[in-house]
């Protein structure tokens, strides 16, 4: 049975009454024929980019929908997912009044956003294995907090929360679950977007970033009800992706065939980078990865990221989040640069 959610009990009341704005290609929406346009004081000439994009992104909509296994009317395209999350905010969040929970260590624009958004953050971290606390997170629920806002698989530690855990969460907690799952294709676990018939209150955001290669394009995506994302829609920027990432997607989101390729590969490499890093007498642990990087404890991070620095070798130290003291993140690099991540590891 599914859970009720009446959104105008938990958005922001000037939100609901917006009335957004209306762009010239809302207004006219044709996509095949002849037209001569003179309805956005655009230049004429032709250019390939002199007409503003299409503000719905109606045919990637079409494609990312047949993807994901979810209707149109359940999406949401943003610039980055860093846009959807800032609208979320907005929409819900009534500055110095409300909260959010969020469980550290975890993904750093949480935080900014809502010291940006003036709403107050609640930090429940999560265990000593990267784990949710449930019952802590539960307890730290008041009247003000509008949001539960976790990665999984999460970053930087790697894992997929427990499926039990999660939907504890859900089934507890009457306000929004935004669920980041920009790593979800290097993972074993289906998307909690499934359940959303289910669970109404959840959005769910993805990324075209990292499993299809299209971080230069900054493009988000969130998946929740009509509702919820009827109420994103008339808060974003009117023609927020432009025409060229709107085509560039496009011509990738073609052939997912060869993004699958990519995918197999970098879990492949991700265990034949584990093995190698395990042999190493100053790696002290490797933690449990369903993305596509790895978190690694060594026994001095500041040391070590210097020196990999010196060969050439870019990672991140890490040692500056929650329970990371000394742990340097890895992201899997083709079989070439992983071959000389190792080489220059096992020199150390």
């Amino acid at each position: 049975m599914a859970k009720d959610f009446n959104i105008s009990d938990w958005a922001r009341l000037e939100m609901l009454s917006l009335s957004p704005y209306t762009s010239a290609r809302d207004t006219f929406t044709a996509t095949e024929g002849e037209w001569t346009f003179l309805d956005a004081n655009e230049n004429p000439n032709a250019s390939g980019v002199n007409r503003y994009p299409d503000p719905n992104q109606s045919k990637l909509k079409k494609r990312i929908a047949a993807l994901r296994a979810c209707d149109e009317n359940q999406l949401l395209i943003g610039n980055g997912s860093d846009e959807i999350l800032d609208l979320i905010f907005r929409a819900f969040c009534t500055p110095y009044k409300d909260e959010i929970i969020i469980m550290p260590p975890t993904y750093g624009m949480y935080k900014v956003l809502a010291n940006i958004n003036s709403v107050a953050l609640v930090e429940v971290p999560l265990d000593k294995d990267f784990h949710l606390q449930t019952d802590k997170i539960l307890a730290s629920v008041t009247p003000n907090t509008k949001a539960l806002m976790f990665c999984s698989p999460n970053n930087p530690s790697g894992n997929a929360f427990k499926k039990e855990a999660i939907q504890q969460l859900l089934d507890n907690f009457n306000g929004l679950v935004v669920i980041d799952e920009a790593y979800i294709d290097f993972c074993d676990f289906s998307s909690w977007s499934a359940t959303l018939r289910t669970y109404p209150n959840l959005i769910v955001t993805q990324t075209l970033s990292k499993a299809f290669g299209m971080a230069g394009l900054r493009l988000g995506i969130a998946i929740a009800s009509p509702e919820i994302i009827s109420l994103l829609k008339r808060i974003k920027p009117p023609y927020n992706i432009n025409t060229l990432s709107q085509e560039k997607a496009m011509q990738t989101l073609s052939d997912t065939a060869a993004v699958k390729s990519q995918i197999e590969e970098s879990k492949s490499e991700r265990n034949r980078l584990k093995k190698a890093l395990a042999s190493l007498s100053w790696v002290e642990k490797i933690y449990p990865s369903d993305a596509n990087f790895l978190l690694v404890r060594v026994d001095d991070a500041s040391k070590r990221y210097a020196e990999l620095l010196a060969k050439n070798m870019v990672t991140r130290d890490r040692s500056s989040q929650e329970n990371c003291k000394n742990c340097i993140r890895i992201s899997i690099g083709t079989p070439k640069e992983n071959n000389q991540f190792i080489t220059a590891c096992k020199s150390l």
